[in-house]
């Protein structure tokens, strides 16, 4: 469904990413965890086409994507929840869950999406013409997530989803997740949160230094404290 082969990045004269390579199978919660400044949200934004990879290639759906425009990378099937959620606050709910259904243009299939984002979040509904500014932390990642699905994806890039969030809101939002992935879709997953990546995750790496320093589980990864310890400073 979507690969990474060899893929480097660079700000400047930096090499951030190296001879990254890993892929995510259809209908799969992959996870990428690292430390702070492994190079984690710099990889989303080279998948994402907000960066532009020096060298290596990305492919969804066996369609090379690197280097694409963000808009043409979200038509072909692929979306981002971004970290630190980044709704627009002065507007309401609903206004941003359309919003994230700029790239489409048949408003039958829009309304069910919106039915449909309602019935994963019933308290999006309840303040649908709320500012989504007005909202807890937990309800506009609830929105977050919402406008991503939108955009009706195949792929769906989580940055961080449990970040800032309560216990409370992170076991919902992980129940949402695994809803999701058990209805079909294919969830790419990064965290710093080992707990979530071992509840969702199958297949998952670990980033440090701008590599792919292992491959493993997020069971297995969870239980391990020499990783826990070397690579994510636990």
């Amino acid at each position: 469904m979507l690969r990474i082969e060899h893929l480097s990045v660079w700000y400047g004269l930096t090499e951030v990413l190296r001879d990254v390579s890993f892929a995510v199978g259809k209908g799969q919660i992959v996870a990428l965890l690292g430390g702070n400044g492994a190079g984690k949200t710099t990889l989303l934004k080279a998948m994402s086409g907000l960066l532009k990879p020096k060298a290596g290639g990305i492919w969804l759906e066996d369609k090379p994507i690197a280097g694409l425009h963000p808009h043409d990378i979200v038509v072909r099937g692929m979306s981002q929840v971004p970290q630190g959620r980044f709704v627009w606050p002065t507007m309401t709910v609903h206004d941003n869950l359309v919003l994230g259904a700029i790239t489409r243009n048949d408003r039958a299939g829009i309304r069910e999406d919106l039915d449909k984002v309602y019935a994963y979040f019933p308290r999006l509904k309840e303040k649908t013409r709320r500012a989504a500014g007005s909202m807890s932390g937990g309800e506009q990642q609830m929105l977050a997530i919402g406008r991503a699905l939108m955009a009706r994806p195949k792929v769906l890039l989580m940055d961080e989803p449990s970040h800032g969030l309560s216990p409370l809101m992170v076991e919902e939002m992980v129940a949402t997740i695994a809803r999701l992935n058990e209805e079909g879709m294919t969830i790419f997953l990064i965290e710093q949160n080992v707990g979530v990546a071992a509840e969702l995750a199958g297949p998952t790496f670990v980033l440090a230094n701008g590599e792919i320093a292992l491959e493993t589980t997020g069971h297995q990864v969870a239980h391990d404290p020499a990783v826990l310890r070397s690579y994510l400073g636990r």
